[in-house]
């Protein structure tokens, strides 16, 4: 990613544990963890796009759970496929690393998201589940609520994807 720091590992924020990826169980040793895998897609503006899910008003990244033998990357490239009608290549999603935060829609939970980054130029439709699709601005204005793994780790990371990309 020319040069930038988006594959090393990642440090929780104060008060978050952190887990290698691969590893299972629970992270803090209090409250379950939900592993799945999410997308930052960037736009041409810098701009992130997020999703609501039916059901509920916090809007987050497009992603899922990982399924049982599944890998972090073959489970992004479904869950896009089933939530926003977008079919990407392996190729065109470069890993940048596990982040955590409370679970947005599941109290008392912890999400883990093995996080992929990808520029996309084109349209994007809500598809199974999703009910909203908007675009961020880098600032995290356009959509509210944001869900904390959004606001904490994937806006900061957007951000750091759009100006390497410059």
């Amino acid at each position: 990613m020319n040069g930038t720091n988006l594959d090393k590992n990642r440090t929780p924020a104060p008060g978050r544990a952190h887990r290698h990826p691969g590893q299972r169980g629970v992270m803090n040793g209090a409250s379950p963890t939900i592993r799945v895998a999410a997308a930052v897609l960037v736009d041409d503006g810098g701009r992130m796009l997020v999703v609501r899910k039916r059901g509920t008003h916090i809007f987050m990244q497009p992603g899922g759970k990982i399924d049982e033998g599944e890998s972090p990357l073959q489970a992004l490239r479904r869950e896009l496929r089933e939530e926003v009608a977008l079919e990407m290549e392996a190729g065109d999603l470069t890993f940048a690393g596990v982040f955590t935060a409370n679970a947005a829609n599941e109290p008392d939970t912890m999400v883990e998201a093995h996080t992929f980054v990808a520029r996309h130029h084109g349209e994007v439709s809500p598809a199974a589940e999703i009910e909203t699709v908007r675009w961020v601005e880098p600032d995290g204005s356009g959509a509210n609520p944001l869900a904390d793994l959004t606001v904490e780790h994937m806006l900061p990371l957007a951000r750091e994807f759009a100006r390497a990309a410059l």
